[in-house]
């Protein structure tokens, strides 16, 4: 099994609503899917990459061999070696990351290799303009204004969009900890730039996990929890995970379009069946800041309890 691939190239044009209807069926199920002929220059894509893969070695590299999962795998390995059992390493990933968003002070820019911000800001530029095309098409999709899901995420402000940079060194023993464990995302739609030769990004899909494949130059899209609830569950976050690997050090770029830390998020009234008392949301209106303190404590537990907390004790509902 694969998840889908969509080509956009024709978004504008007489294919318009097949294509949009694809992009409905990939945000219901399984919350994944990829898109080619998006528009990202793959020049730009490929500047991406080597700049990403420059910056790990200058900079990132030497912190990843110190960091506490690395140790942690060691220390498991020479006790293995010395004929203990050891477990799997839990509550931590093979993972380093280098975050950028609006936020982020200015010293805070690697000065090597030189053309790295210039490159992630291209790069998140037009990232941003494709998230809001398609946010555009998922509010049609569901029934809305093309600018309702911008608007809900604003909160009369702007969302909140960051970049993360990941990268998934060469693991020696990928059977005793995780690239990164099972979660769904907090915030509403990601799009993701990944590696197109190592593998390792799986998503869940009805009880079974899928790979996302590496595909050059496409875009992995995929919903998260606040997507979920302005559709009223229309459109469910996706669980995925990564699995480390023995060879190749995986790059992942994820650019996550949330709501405004002060953004209120509900179901979108049209979506709710006001006729039927029983036909009610099941997900409750909440500030976003409140939700992601939440999900800073409970990110690889189930997702029900995040939204059960932010309701009211009078609005308490049993999952």
């Amino acid at each position: 099994m694969a998840i889908p691939v969509i080509d956009m190239k024709n978004i504008d044009g007489a294919d318009r609503d097949a294509i949009m209807a694809k992009i409905a069926k990939g945000c219901e199920t399984p919350g994944f899917f990829q898109l080619i002929n998006h528009g990202i220059d793959h020049g730009l894509l490929d500047r991406v990459k080597v700049v990403c893969a420059e910056q790990y070695k200058i900079n990132r590299e030497q912190q990843f061999k110190d960091s506490l999962p690395v140790r942690a795998l060691n220390k498991a390995i020479a006790a293995e070696a010395e004929g203990n059992e050891v477990d799997k390493i839990q509550n931590m990933d093979w993972e380093d990351v280098f975050q950028v968003h609006e936020m982020c002070d200015t010293n805070s820019w690697p000065t090597e290799p030189k053309d790295f911000r210039e490159t992630i800001e291209e790069f998140r530029s037009q990232i941003f303009a494709l998230t809001e095309k398609l946010l555009e098409i998922i509010s049609l999709n569901l029934g809305l204004e093309k600018g309702y899901v911008k608007e809900a995420f604003a909160g009369g402000d702007k969302p909140f969009f960051g970049t993360k940079v990941s990268h998934y060194p060469p693991c020696p023993r990928p059977d005793l900890i995780k690239g990164i464990r099972p979660h769904t995302d907090a915030g509403g739609l990601i799009l993701l730039y990944q590696d197109d030769e190592v593998p390792g990004l799986q998503v869940l899909d009805n009880g079974r996990w899928i790979d996302v494949q590496p595909l050059r130059y496409s875009i992995v899209v995929n919903t998260g929890d606040q997507l979920e609830a302005v559709s009223n569950g229309k459109y469910k976050s996706a669980w995925h995970r990564i699995l480390p690997t023995k060879n190749g050090n995986r790059l992942s770029v994820a650019s996550f379009y949330n709501p405004s830390y002060k953004a209120v998020v509900s179901a979108a009234p049209e979506l709710i069946n006001l006729n039927i008392a029983d036909d009610l949301s099941s997900y409750p209106k909440y500030l976003f800041a409140d939700y992601m303190r939440v999900y800073s404590e409970q990110k690889y537990e189930e997702k029900e309890p995040r939204f059960q907390a932010m309701r009211k004790p009078t609005e308490q509902i049993s999952y």
